[in-house]
């Protein structure tokens, strides 16, 4: 039979999913719930393609396409998510799955198509960017061996919070998550993403999405993670901090919480997620014992002429950084959802 390529649907969810989960190159952001995510949090078109042979799935290529007057025209895989990219069991597959991206981006018009690959870049002569790394080390099944192979001082500031009589417990919903998320990211300059995004990951993922909080020796909140698990790894995605959780210790002590839960289940690599290089996350995880790994972002320039830089570290954000974090947070928290919805 011959192979070929069609857009997915909801029927093809399963299959999708159960080839996922069995592909080693694919990562928790090639699974179908994605597009529910994408779709109802932000509105945006999604063009999720698979390639089978007699009904069996060998590739799938999940596409997001957002159109900005402001940041532009992008077919993306995948956005709001670190990784994405083809995934498939053989090259044949790989192959027409990338000759028919190619050919939506072109037929969509859009100013680029993006590739982001965790391990080997589908194009290496596309241009690329070297802003982004990940951090992903394998953990030990024996949890004090973990506490052991943390450096010096940042064990030192794990200890600090356990003696600061910190605790953790499992939020159902996200209201407690989002409220140390949002301020956190305002007091940096950056929008947040709608309470109605996070909710969605829950709903979508169900028990593979956790979120832990911190609490503080008078029971407040003063800390938060969102994290996502495939097979056996344990990704934390997204996070905040109220500022009190600073002289707690309460950063260090939540992630090694969500080490020591992971390991205890099972859990094999510990995945720190994606950080720019030479910011202040890149620091903190290098210190944690991580070592920095490139990500193969690649982008076919269909009708840009130069490559994206919709990111904080460009110069020309740097007034709206400064202004965004006078905001008021309800204004701030209003506002947002409107312009990182195009970010991607």
């Amino acid at each position: 039979m011959n192979l070929i390529v069609r857009l997915a649907d909801e029927v093809d969810a399963g299959a999708w999913d159960a080839f996922v989960l069995t592909l080693p190159e694919a990562t928790f952001f090639h699974r179908y719930g994605w597009r529910r995510v994408i779709r109802e949090a932000y509105g945006h078109r999604t063009h999720f393609l698979l390639a089978e042979r007699d009904g069996v799935i060998e590739g799938v290529l999940p596409l997001a396409e957002i159109k900005s007057r402001l940041f532009g025209h992008a077919l993306i895989s995948s956005p709001f998510c670190v990784y994405g990219g083809i995934a498939a069991a053989t090259s044949q597959a790989r192959e027409v799955l990338d000759q028919r991206a190619q050919s939506l981006a072109r037929e969509l018009g859009v100013g680029h198509l993006e590739y982001r690959d965790r391990d080997v870049p589908a194009h290496a002569d596309w241009p690329g960017s070297e802003l982004y790394v990940t951090f992903r080390k394998e953990i030990d099944p024996d949890v004090e061996k973990n506490m052991a192979a943390i450096p010096r001082k940042q064990r030192a500031m794990v200890r600090k919070g356990i003696k600061n009589g910190l605790s953790i417990d499992l939020e159902s919903g996200v209201d407690g998550f989002f409220a140390v998320y949002a301020d956190n990211v305002r007091r940096h300059g950056t929008p947040a993403m709608p309470k109605r995004y996070f909710a969605l990951l829950r709903e979508v993922f169900g028990a593979d999405c956790e979120v832990m909080l911190v609490r503080g020796p008078d029971a407040q909140v003063v800390s938060g993670v969102m994290s996502f698990y495939f097979r056996d790894e344990v990704l934390p995605y997204y996070a905040g901090d109220a500022l009190a959780a600073r002289a707690l210790a309460a950063n260090d002590f939540k992630y090694w919480e969500l080490m020591r839960r992971a390991c205890e289940r099972g859990v094999r690599i510990f995945d720190y997620g994606r950080s720019k290089v030479g910011t202040g996350p890149y620091d903190f995880k290098r210190n944690w014992g991580f070592e920095p790994k490139l990500l193969h972002y690649r982008y076919q320039l269909v009708k840009a002429e130069r490559l994206p830089e919709n990111n904080p570290n460009n110069p020309k954000y740097q007034l709206f950084i400064k202004a965004w974090q006078h905001l008021p947070l309800p204004v701030a928290n209003f506002i947002g959802p409107f312009i990182v919805r195009n970010l991607g």
